[in-house]
């Protein structure tokens, strides 16, 4: 056997390894839009484009090989999206001094909200992998109050004050609503 030549097993091996990689991000892209598919139709808060983005974004759903291993990445993929969030608003409060006292108040009271709900993930994902899934529920849900009780704060002023978390307090809504809307599901599949 010539030794600068692969060997055809070797080859076939590689090509085996290959297909099967294929097939199993195929099936996780399936996976993926199908469930997309079904938080968008059960719930008007969630954008179907914005779901299947969110889970492609992120390399574990790739590999996602049922609809519980989706859902546990939904929610770490939440809880990133509450983490930074968390940090641009402390990053705001420390390089903008100079800030409105009002928008600093509304900033400085999503912080404490954001910051509350980072324990809740550690309470949701032990929950969730113990298939406690109404418990999980409750506390996602919490998760959405944050986002949505930063957002109001800032339009409590009458002049409208402007909200520079907005996208991302719609981002966490959506996320969590993701989250909650797989979890439905679990707990109405019986699994």
């Amino acid at each position: 056997m010539n030794p600068s030549f692969p060997s055809f097993s070797s080859f076939f091996f590689t090509l085996t390894i290959i297909f099967c990689s294929l097939h199993s991000l195929g099936f996780a892209n399936r996976l993926i839009q199908q469930t997309c598919k079904n938080c968008s139709k059960t719930d008007p808060n969630i954008s179907y484009k914005f779901c299947v983005s969110s889970f492609e974004s992120n390399h574990r759903s790739q590999h996602a090989e049922n609809l519980e291993e989706l859902g546990l990445i939904s929610i770490k993929i939440t809880r990133h999206n509450v983490t930074d969030t968390n940090a641009h608003i402390n990053d705001l409060l420390e390089k903008n001094k100079s800030l409105d006292p009002f928008i600093k108040e509304c900033l400085d009271d999503c912080l404490e909200v954001y910051s509350d709900t980072i324990s809740t993930f550690r309470e949701a994902i032990r929950d969730y992998k113990a298939k406690r899934y109404s418990d999980c529920n409750v506390k996602l849900s919490s998760i959405i109050d944050a986002s949505t009780t930063c957002e109001d704060g800032f339009k409590q002023k009458n002049n409208g004050a402007i909200s520079p978390l907005t996208k991302r307090n719609k981002d966490t809504f959506q996320l969590s609503a993701i989250a909650l809307s797989i979890i439905n599901m679990l707990i109405n599949s019986d699994v």
